[in-house]
C-alpha cells in the first residue's frame, strides 16, 4: 500500500525509480593493548593518506560537476587530516595509552565533537564537529579494512534513501543512475541540497522517516516531486502516471525556459532587469553563458585564495580577474574582495581562535588590518578592469568609516597604477555588500558614498534573526520573507535610488521565485545566482507586471506578520 511523505522541496524535478537504501557500514572495532607504538602510528598514517587521497579525488571530481564553492567543503576536511592538534593528540593517545589506532581515533574525535557541540551558542563550532565527525569516519575505515558507501558504482535507476547525505556522498552522484534522493533531515540550505541544485538532481529532505520505511517495505519503487515535497513510498500505477506526467511537464517547462537563453530579462509590462550569476573561480564562466547570464553579480575571490597553498600574487589574481571580464564580453562583472573568516580559513594566513568567527575577525576587517594583501589585490583588480566591465565591492561593512578608508585604499592604488601609464578603466564602480542589519539601517548614508549595494541575504537574515541557516534546530527562522527581513531590504533599495544608485542581490533569495516577486514590487535592480537558476526566473519575471506587484510588496512589508502570510499572499498573485 502506497504512503506520502511530506518533506522539504530542495532541488526542483521529478522522479520514479528503485528505492537504493544508502546504508553505512559497520564500524565497531575492540580496544587493544599494543606493543609496538611505532607500527601502530604508521597503521594511522597509512589511514589518513588515504583518506586524504580519496578526498582529494572527490573535491576535484566535485569542481567538476557542481563548482568550485560547492567542492571546497572537501577542503576543510582535508585540512583536519593535517591538523596538528587533532592527528598529534591522536598519536599521544596510542603512545600515552599503548592501545589500537582505532581506540585512540575514537576517543580523541570522541572528545573534540563533544567539546565543540557543547558550545551551543556557538554555530561555526558545531559545524567543525560535524566535519570531525565524517572525517573520522573515513579515516576509521581505512583502520577497519571496511569499505564506505560508493555511489559511482550505483549502476542503475535508483531515488536514494538515506539518513543524511554527507557532502562526499553527493559529490559522487550519478546523474545518469541517480534520478533523486530522499533524506531524513536535512534543509534547502544544507550542503546536499545546494549540490543537488547544481547537479539537477531532484530532492526531498527532511521527510523524518524515510529510512525506516523503505527498510519495512521491501523492494520498492518511490516517487519523488522535488518542486512540491512530495514522495510516495510503492506509489500505485496511477500514482506513478501521475508523477511522470509531471516529471514530462517538467522537463518540457526547462525546455521553454533554454529558449529564453539569448533574450533580456524583460517583464510583461516591458521593464528590464538584469539576472547575473555568483561564481566562484573563472572555470563557472561557461556555465554563466550557458544559461544566458546577463551579468556576473557575485564574483568569490576566496577561492583563489582557498585553492593556494600560499598567498596568490598580484599577477595570478590578475589573470582570474581578466579571465572573466574578457569572457563576459562587456557585460559587468562585480567582484567582492577577499572574504576570509568565519567558516573560510587559510592554512599560511593563521588567524586568532574566536569564540565567534562569523562576528568576527573577518572579511574587510582582514582586508584593513592586513593592508599589503588588500592593497595587491586591488591592484589585480584594477589592472584587469581594462579587459571588461568592473565592479568591486567590499564584504561585512558595518560603519560608513569602514566604507570610506576601503575606498581611499583603491582610490590611491589606482592612481598609482594610472600615473605609471597602466591601462585601467576610468568606469570601475565601487559598492559593499549589504549584509549586516547596522548598515541596513543606515543605508541612507551609506548611498551618499557608494556606487552600488549588493544585499548578501544569507548573512543578513541570520543576523537579522540570530539563527545559523545551517543549524537545523534553528532552520525555521531561515525566513527570507519575513517583514523584519523585507522592511530592511525596502530600505536598502529606496535610499539607493533616491541618490540614482542601483542595487543587486546575490544571497540565496535572489533565485528564489517567491522572494523576486516581492523584489520586483520594490524595483531592485539586478538579480544573481545560481547560474542554473537564472532561465527559471527570467521565464518568471516575462509574467509579472511590476505595476501590480508594487501594491503586493508594500502589502508584504506593512501588512503581513509572519514568513508564511508573504508566502501565501505572493501565491494568490501568481501560480508558482
Amino acid at each position: 500500500m502506497s504512503e506520502l511523505l511530506k518533506g522539504i522541496a530542495a532541488s526542483d524535478g521529478v522522479a520514479v525509480a528503485k528505492a537504493y537504501l544508502l546504508v553505512q557500514p559497520d564500524l565497531s572495532f575492540s580496544k587493544k593493548s599494543i606493543t609496538d607504538v611505532e607500527k601502530e602510528k604508521a597503521r594511522l598514517d597509512s589511514a589518513l593518506d588515504q583518506s586524504k587521497t580519496e578526498l582529494e579525488k572527490i573535491k576535484d571530481h566535485a569542481e567538476k560537476t557542481i563548482g568550485t564553492e560547492e567542492a571546497q567543503v572537501f577542503e576543510a576536511h582535508i585540512m583536519i587530516l593535517a591538523d596538528p592538534d587533532f592527528i598529534g593528540t591522536i598519536k599521544q593517545e596510542i603512545e600515552d595509552q599503548k592501545e589500537n589506532a582505532e581506540a585512540a581515533l575514537s576517543d580523541v574525535s570522541g572528545n573534540f565533537i563533544s567539546t565543540f557541540e557543547a558550545m551551543t551558542d556557538n554555530d561555526y563550532m558545531k559545524e567543525r564537529a560535524a566535519d570531525i565527525r565524517d572525517v573520522t569516519k573515513r579515516v576509521m575505515s581505512h583502520l577497519l579494512g571496511v569499505n564506505l558507501p560508493d555511489p559511482t558504482m550505483i549502476n542503475e535507476e535508483v531515488v536514494i534513501i538515506a539518513k543524511d547525505l554527507a557532502p562526499s556522498d553527493t559529490a559522487q552522484l550519478n546523474r545518469k543512475y541517480v534520478k533523486a534522493f530522499v533524506t531524513d533531515v536535512g534543509g534547502r540550505t544544507a550542503h546536499s541540497a545546494i549540490m543537488a541544485r547544481s547537479l539537477e538532481i531532484p530532492a526531498v529532505v527532511g521527510t523524518d522517516k524515510a529510512t525506516d520505511l523503505v527498510q519495512s517495505a521491501g523492494d520498492v519503487k518511490i516517487a519523488v516531486n522535488g518542486i512540491t515535497g512530495d514522495v510516495i513510498i510503492d506509489p500505485t500505477a496511477d500514482e506513478i502516471s501521475q508523477f511522470e506526467k509531471a516529471g514530462k511537464d517538467f522537463v518540457q517547462q526547462k525546455e521553454e525556459w533554454a529558449k529564453l537563453k539569448n533574450e533580456s530579462t524583460i517583464t510583461a509590462d516591458g521593464k528590464h532587469f538584469i539576472l547575473g550569476a555568483n561564481i566562484g573561480t573563472p572555470k563557472d564562466l561557461d556555465g554563466v553563458l550557458d544559461n544566458g547570464g546577463e551579468a556576473i553579480g557575485l564574483y568569490r575571490t576566496e577561492f583563489l585564495y582557498m585553492d593556494s597553498s600560499e598567498l596568490p600574487t598580484e599577477d595570478d589574481q590578475f589573470e582570474a580577474y581578466r579571465k572573466v571580464l574578457a569572457g563576459m564580453n562587456g557585460k559587468q562583472v562585480v567582484v567582492r574582495t577577499m572574504d576570509i573568516g568565519g567558516d573560510k580559513h587559510l592554512p599560511y594566513l593563521p588567524l586568532p581562535e574566536e569564540q565567534n568567527p562569523f562576528l568576527g575577525y573577518r572579511a574587510i576587517r582582514i582586508s584593513l588590518n592586513k593592508q599589503d594583501i588588500f592593497r595587491t589585490q586591488l591592484r589585480a583588480l584594477i589592472r584587469a578592469s581594462h579587459y571588461g566591465s568592473l565592479g568591486i565591492m567590499f564584504p561585512m561593512i558595518a560603519t560608513v568609516n569602514e566604507f570610506k578608508q576601503a575606498k581611499a585604499i583603491f582610490q590611491e592604488e589606482f592612481d598609482k597604477l594610472k600615473a605609471a601609464g597602466t591601462p585601467v578603466s576610468d568606469d570601475i564602480e565601487v559598492g559593499m555588500m549589504m549584509e549586516i542589519p547596522a548598515a541596513a539601517v543606515l543605508a541612507d548614508k551609506f548611498a551618499k558614498v557608494t556606487d552600488f549595494f549588493s544585499i548578501g541575504t544569507n548573512d543578513l537574515i541570520q543576523y537579522t534573526m540570530a539563527a545559523d541557516r545551517g543549524n537545523d534546530r534553528v532552520s525555521y527562522l531561515y525566513q527570507p520573507y519575513n517583514p523584519a527581513i523585507l522592511r530592511l531590504v525596502k530600505n536598502i533599495i529606496d535610499s539607493a535610488h533616491k541618490e540614482g544608485k542601483w542595487v543587486g542581490m546575490c544571497g540565496e533569495a535572489a533565485g528564489d521565485p517567491i522572494m523576486d516577486c516581492i523584489l520586483l514590487g520594490m524595483g531592485l535592480d539586478e538579480y544573481s545566482m545560481s547560474a542554473t537558476s537564472i532561465l527559471k526566473i527570467r521565464s518568471l519575471m516575462k509574467r509579472i507586471d511590476t505595476s501590480k506587484v508594487v501594491e503586493l510588496a508594500e502589502k508584504a512589508v506593512n501588512e503581513s506578520v509572519t514568513n508564511e502570510d508573504n508566502i501565501q499572499l505572493v501565491k494568490k498573485y501568481i501560480d508558482i
